[in-house]
């Protein structure tokens, strides 16, 4: 049967390479939120495409990510999250046209298992780019994404604990 998939791509670039493979595959949808003017030139069609300004700070990225996740959880029901988690929206990125904190790359990340641990969505994590003038600035924001995934792993099977092994969610389908 269906497995609907949501793509949640937060790498600065468009994930143009996955909205041109899936765009005829109702059952995954994919989310990009990059930056308007860089690289690939020419977009694709994602399902839900999100330009950012260059320069854009924290605060307007959380703000566009929600909006987008909203979208999301209106239009498509996943019962798996595959989230893109980019370094390069860093504001220390070669490649990168946002300017976000290390403090608001956080922030991303958290946001992202929020909505899917309030929705009981599984998430899979993948790193992106990520293009630091500084390469210890890419690591550090790669490293927060993992220590984030970690703990959010650990609030998982404390609920399914706490819940009795019944209702946690199996592996394969």
């Amino acid at each position: 049967g269906d497995f609907p998939v949501a793509i949640v791509d937060l790498d600065v670039h468009q994930g143009n390479g996955t909205a041109s493979i899936l765009r005829d595959d109702a059952t995954v949808f994919t989310l990009s939120l990059h930056g308007e003017k860089n690289y690939p030139f020419r977009k694709e069609a994602s399902d839900l495409d999100v330009g950012l300004h260059d320069g854009c700070g924290d605060e307007d990225y959380l703000q566009a990510l929600t909006g987008a996740l909203d979208i999301l959880a209106g239009r498509f029901k996943p019962q798996l999250i595959i989230y893109l988690a980019g370094a390069d929206p860093h504001e220390g990125d070669r490649l990168g046209r946002p300017k976000l904190t290390l403090q608001g790359l956080a922030r991303r990340d958290q946001d992202v298992f929020d909505f899917a641990y309030q929705r009981r969505i599984p998430v899979a994590v993948t790193m992106a780019g990520g293009y630091g003038n500084n390469i210890d600035d890419t690591v550090a924001v790669h490293a927060q994404t993992i220590a984030l995934a970690a703990r959010h792993a650990q609030r998982w099977a404390a609920r399914d604990e706490g819940a009795g092994a019944s209702t946690s969610l199996p592996l394969s389908a």
